[in-house]
């Protein structure tokens, strides 16, 4: 079947006015990022690099004048960012097509993180941008479970393996360990923004990188942001009234095998799945979405 819709396209292009029309029109690769960076599985509709890798391999195939990255996050795994991200930067330069990101209601922390891959970034007046930092939070339950009689029982064969358990008291040693790789992430995501912003970048590091959001004016005298925009006004005026935008999306197949297994999840994995929601809820709280 592929081959015959090959042989077809190849048809259509050859035809005088119709494949003239198709070969010189001007294509810009549209990707949407939305929602929390992670590694969540393929039922959960995130951003993770698995998700999106084919996608941004297609997007860099099929256009031949820039690629856009839709952007509206609040950030959420490192590794997962930097690995997209990372992705953008490798094809961007192989290809030797510029990229622009525009952002929706927010692209902070991770999302700011992404935004970065592209050589310039716009975003809407009310959009929030920044928050170049890292952040660890979670709960303490030992009160708890000494209120209602609870014995908690864990075996280890390292004496770290029980690092920052949530039903015991904090130890001091297990936050200073903490903050040394915070501080470890959060040096790499400086590097990173210095890197992709250079001498666009105008404030101090205090000013710039200890966690401050901002809206699109401040963030543009800071340098955070290139400018307010919308995207299909921005790139006819770049290239052309007669720009084609292909939109890619991942796709949205849960295996027929799978249907059944997932199914099954739900009835198991209820207290996950509301945990996850009050996490990805605390993440867009956070900058009043």
């Amino acid at each position: 079947m592929n081959e015959h819709i090959e042989k077809a396209v190849k048809f259509v292009k050859s035809l005088p006015l119709i494949g003239d029309w198709l070969e010189k029109h001007p294509k810009v690769s549209v990707i949407r990022f939305s929602g929390v960076i992670a590694d969540a599985g393929v039922r959960k509709q995130g951003i993770s690099h698995h998700r999106f890798a084919k996608v941004i391999e297609k997007a860099f195939g099929k256009a031949d004048k820039a690629v856009v990255l839709v952007i509206n996050s609040p950030g959420g795994s490192p590794a997962q960012t930097s690995m997209i991200a990372n992705h953008v930067r490798q094809l961007a330069e192989e290809k030797e097509l510029p990229v622009y990101a525009f952002v929706e209601d927010v692209a902070a922390s991770g999302g700011y993180w992404l935004a970065c891959a592209a050589d310039e970034i716009y975003t809407q007046e009310t959009s929030v941008v920044g928050s170049i930092g890292v952040i660890s939070a979670s709960f303490g339950f030992e009160d708890f479970i000494e209120k209602h009689g609870i014995n908690r029982r864990v075996h280890t064969s390292g004496k770290e393996k029980s690092f920052l358990d949530p039903f015991v008291p904090e130890k001091p040693g297990d936050i200073t360990r903490l903050k040394s790789i915070q501080k470890e992430m959060h040096t790499s995501f400086k590097d990173w923004v210095n890197q992709r912003r250079g001498e666009k970048l105008n404030g101090a590091d205090k000013d710039l990188f200890e966690g401050q959001f901002w809206t699109a004016a401040p963030a543009q005298e800071h340098g955070i942001i290139d400018g307010v925009s919308d995207m299909r006004p921005l790139m006819r005026e770049k290239y052309g009234d007669d720009v084609k935008f292909i939109d890619l999306t991942p796709e949205r197949k849960i295996p027929l095998l799978g249907a059944l297994s997932a199914k099954l999840e739900m009835q198991g994995g209820l207290a996950d799945e509301v945990l996850d929601t009050l996490e990805n809820r605390a993440l867009w709280s956070r900058y009043g979405l």
